[in-house]
C-alpha cells in the first residue's frame, strides 16, 4: 500500500517510511520553535505523536494482510509449507513449535488478530502453553514496546479483586495507606492478560464487562473515571460455553472476550513436537544451571517420546529440568520423577518393557500404531541414510532431495545427532 503524498503532484506515492520520516522532521522543527507558546508545541506535537504511532500501526496491519493474500489457501499447503510461511514472515515466537495442524492453525490466527486491538480468548487444557501464546500475540503486534501485564484471575482474592484490578485511593479501605494503581493502569497503552478467566466472579465479571465497553475504570474510593487504553487477552482451561450455560459466566461477557477465538491443542496431539521441546527445554535449563546440556539415554529420550503428558508442555519443561539437575553426563529413567517412573511399563520375560517388546507404550488406537509405525519406519531411513553419508547432513540432503532445514528439523524430532555418525565408516 502506498500513500500520497499530498504535498507533490497527484499520483506521486510516499512510503510509510517517507511519512514517518516528515513527521519527525516536524516534531524536530516544533521542539525548538520560538514564535508558538509552549502549550500550542505541545498540542501539536501531541497530534503528530498520534498520527505517527497511527501510521505505524496501520503499517504493521499491512505487513499481515500482505503476506496473508500472497499466500496460498490453508487447504493448498502442507503443514511444514505453513510452519515455514510463519517462520519467513519474522513470526516472533519465544520457544519452538512443530507441525501440529491444529497448533499451526492457532498461531496464524494469532499472528493475523496480533496487530489489531481485538479482545481474544484463548482455551486448552492447562500447561499448553496459553500464557505463552498471550506473549506472542503480544510481541507480534503493535504493542510490543508497551507494557504486558499477566494476571491470575484464580489468585486474588474476592474481596481484593477491583482493588488489584482497577487500583485505590488512600484511605478507601483499612490498610490503603496510599494511593495504587491497577493492572488495567499499569498495562496502558500495553497488553493485559488474564489468565484463568473462568474463575472470576460474577461480581467482577460485571465490572470487567464495564471495562471493556466503556475503555474506562474506577479507582476504589474515587468517583473519577480513568481512561485506560489496553488490549484484553484471557485464556481459560474451562467450557467458558458450559459456564454460561449454567449461570456461572456472563454470556455477554464471553462474547465481547471471544472476538477472536483460538484453541491449543494438548501436547498428546502434537508428538512430532516433544523432540523439539527435549532439546529446547534441555538449553534452556542448562543455561540456567550454568551446566552443558545433559545428554539422554535412549530408553529415557524413546519413553519421553510416548509418554502421554497429562500436564502437557509444563510438565515436559518440568521434567527435563529435574534430570538436567539430578543427573551426571547422562540422564536415564531412573532420574525421572516417581509418579512418572510408576507409569513405566512392567518389564516381560524377555526383558523388553510393555506389550510387543518395543520398549514404547502400546498404542490405543490403529490410527496411533499407524503413526508409531511410520515414526519408527522414518527414524530407521534418517539413522541409515546418516550413515551411508557419513554423518554429513547436507550430503543426505543432497540425496534426498531434502530442503536441509526440513531435514533438520526430522532428526531433531528423532532425537538424532549427526555427530554420531561421523566416525562409523572410518
Amino acid at each position: 500500500m502506498k500513500i500520497l503524498d499530498q504535498s507533490t503532484h497527484a499520483g506521486s506515492p510516499i512510503s510509510y517510511a517517507g511519512i514517518i520520516e516528515r513527521i519527525e522532521i516536524l516534531r524536530s522543527t516544533l521542539r525548538w520553535s520560538t514564535k508558538l507558546e509552549r502549550p500550542e508545541i505541545e498540542r501539536l506535537l501531541r497530534q503528530s505523536s498520534a498520527l505517527r504511532d497511527e501510521v505505524m500501526r496501520m503499517s504493521f496491519k499491512e505487513r499481515f494482510v500482505t503476506a496473508a493474500a500472497a499466500e496460498p489457501t490453508r487447504a493448498d499447503r502442507s503443514p511444514g509449507e505453513c510452519r515455514r510461511a510463519l517462520l519467513e514472515r519474522s513470526f516472533v515466537f519465544e520457544g519452538t513449535f512443530g507441525d501440529n495442524p491444529k497448533l499451526l492453525e492457532a498461531l496464524e490466527i494469532a499472528e493475523k488478530a496480533a496487530p489489531t486491538d481485538l479482545p481474544v480468548l484463548i482455551d486448552g487444557e492447562s500447561g499448553t502453553g496459553k500464557e505463552l501464546m498471550a506473549r506472542v500475540i503480544h510481541a507480534n503486534g503493535v504493542r510490543a514496546d508497551k507494557p504486558y501485564i499477566s494476571v491470575n484471575c484464580g489468585a486474588i482474592p474476592d474481596n481484593l479483586l477491583e482493588s488489584e484490578l482497577f487500583g485505590h485511593r488512600k484511605g478507601a479501605f483499612t490498610g490503603a495507606f496510599h494511593d495504587r494503581k491497577g493492572k488495567f493502569e499499569s498495562a496502558h497503552r500495553g497488553t493485559i492478560f488474564l489468565d484463568e478467566i473462568g474463575e472470576l466472579p460474577l461480581s467482577g465479571q460485571v465490572k470487567l464487562l464495564r471495562v471493556l465497553e466503556s475503555r474506562e475504570i474506577q479507582r476504589v474510593g474515587s468517583d473519577e473515571p480513568t481512561a485506560v487504553d489496553t488490549r484484553i487477552v484471557a485464556a481459560t482451561n474451562k467450557n467458558l460455553r458450559r459456564l454460561c450455560d449454567e449461570g456461572k459466566f456472563r454470556e455477554d461477557l464471553f462474547y465481547r472476550l471471544s472476538v477472536i477465538h483460538l484453541t491449543l491443542p494438548p501436547l498428546r496431539e502434537r508428538k512430532d513436537e516433544i523432540p523439539l521441546l527435549l532439546e529446547y527445554f534441555g538449553d534452556e535449563a542448562a543455561e540456567a544451571l550454568k551446566r552443558r546440556p545433559v545428554k539422554m539415554a535412549r530408553r529415557l529420550r524413546e519413553f519421553l517420546s510416548h509418554h502421554s503428558y497429562p500436564g502437557n508442555i509444563r510438565e515436559l519443561r518440568n521434567i527435563v529440568y529435574r534430570i538436567s539437575c539430578l543427573a551426571g553426563d547422562t540422564a536415564d529413567l531412573e532420574h525421572l520423577p516417581a509418579d512418572v517412573r510408576a507409569t513405566l511399563p512392567a518389564p516381560t520375560a524377555h526383558g523388553a518393557t510393555g506389550k510387543g517388546g518395543t520398549g514404547a507404550p502400546s498404542a490405543s488406537s490403529l490410527s496411533e500404531a499407524k503413526r508409531a509405525a511410520s515414526d519408527e519406519a522414518e527414524k530407521a531411513f534418517l539413522e541409515r541414510g546418516l550413515q551411508d553419508a557419513g554423518g554429513m547432513v547436507a550430503e543426505l540432503a543432497r540425496r534426498c532431495d531434502m530442503n536441509r532445514s526440513h531435514l533438520q528439523v526430522l532428526l531433531k524430532k528423532h532425537g538424532i545427532r549427526s555427530k554420531d555418525f561421523r566416525n562409523l565408516n572410518s
